[in-house]
């Protein structure tokens, strides 16, 4: 079987480029097995204009937002499913001067677009934020897994449900061969799975553990609270919290100690019980160590490229690089040098 490109990879960053490349008339075909998909498939799917301990707008955030709810609504509309859920983030302030300092913030042109309201008292008694907070816009969250599942439906013929095997991907006569897949480009989407082949070893990822919980507790608000731990409520008093950052453990699983972080940073923010942790999972980021997504080509193979490395921001990277990406596939416009893996060739 004859394909244009074959993605090692079916998470967030590996469906993504496959949408582009299918609305581009390129035949694909999508190597995944969805337990493989732990980053994608556990993420709390935010994507946040404003973010960090001090509270500033997001990497290129001018560019990256404005593409993020037209991609996952247009996709919804292609597979007649509903993931996207857009939602105004409540950042708490944790001091006056913080106040005082979003009070400038609110008139600035950076910042206008991701504004919707300033506050400058408490929005419930249940909530720890005496000095008020910044309600954001262009703000949300996509049910990740809902997302990959509708995709993985529509468009079940582009999809290889099986471990990718290095051993069986081979260079024939100009092209890569796959069992009985030929095709020219391969393209690494596969998260920190790429880190253990020996087509990009040489990258360096530094991969990042995180934990996240399911909870019951009260309160309910329209938005999503998002300060030290983010809160996000799924229905019927369940909500989501996460989510933690670690550079160790990475080989085991759910943890007690990240457990209780939660919990504790959970109560610095709602003042409220937890009557039941109906879950805790965990998933390995496929995060870099500048902190920047990994695209571009192999430096001396043949048709061998990566689309990956995008950390804990993926929701909001994914739309406005995949259409990057997939500009460099097929007409060979450049990618951003931020983000090219030429800039670490000279350590190979």
């Amino acid at each position: 079987m004859k394909i244009d490109f074959l993605l090692i990879g079916g998470g967030l960053a590996g469906t993504a480029l496959g949408y582009r490349l299918i609305q581009s008339g390129k035949t694909i075909r999508i190597l995944d097995l969805p337990e493989k998909n732990q980053s994608s498939r556990i993420a709390a799917g935010l994507y946040n204009p404003v973010t960090g301990r001090k509270m500033v707008k997001t990497w290129l955030a001018d560019q990256l937002f404005p593409e993020i709810e037209p991609f996952y609504r247009e996709i919804e509309k292609k597979t007649g499913a509903s993931f996207l859920r857009p939602e105004t983030i409540y950042r708490p302030f944790i001091s006056i001067e913080e106040q005082n300092e979003w009070m400038g913030n609110s008139s600035d042109e950076v910042f206008i677009p991701y504004i919707k309201e300033l506050v400058t008292e408490s929005q419930s008694s249940h909530l720890q934020d005496p000095y008020g907070g910044v309600m954001l816009r262009q703000s949300g969250w996509l049910d990740i897994p809902a997302f990959l599942d509708a995709f993985k439906k529509k468009f079940s013929d582009n999809f290889s449900i099986e471990n990718f095997e290095e051993s069986m991907l081979q260079f024939e006569n100009g092209n890569w061969h796959y069992g009985d897949i030929e095709t020219p480009s391969v393209v690494f989407c596969n998260g920190v799975h790429a880190a253990q082949t020996s087509f990009f070893g040489f990258l360096p990822f530094a991969p990042v553990k995180g934990e996240i919980l399911e909870l019951k507790q009260e309160f309910c608000p329209e938005y999503i609270v998002n300060r030290g731990v983010f809160r996000v409520h799924l229905g019927d008093g369940i909500h989501r919290v996460g989510s933690t950052y670690t550079w160790h453990d990475l080989d085991i699983g759910p943890t007690e100690r990240a457990k209780n972080e939660l919990l504790e940073r959970l109560q610095g923010l709602v003042n409220l019980p937890v009557e039941e942790v109906v879950s805790h999972k965990f998933g390995i980021r496929p995060a870099t160590k500048d902190r920047k997504p990994f695209l571009g080509k192999h430096p001396s193979l043949s048709g061998v490229y990566i689309f990956n490395g995008f950390g804990a921001k993926g929701v909001s990277l994914v739309p406005y690089f995949s259409n990057m990406m997939n500009a460099y596939l097929l007409n060979e416009e450049p990618v951003m040098k931020e983000v090219d893996i030429a800039r670490y060739f000279d350590y190979i």
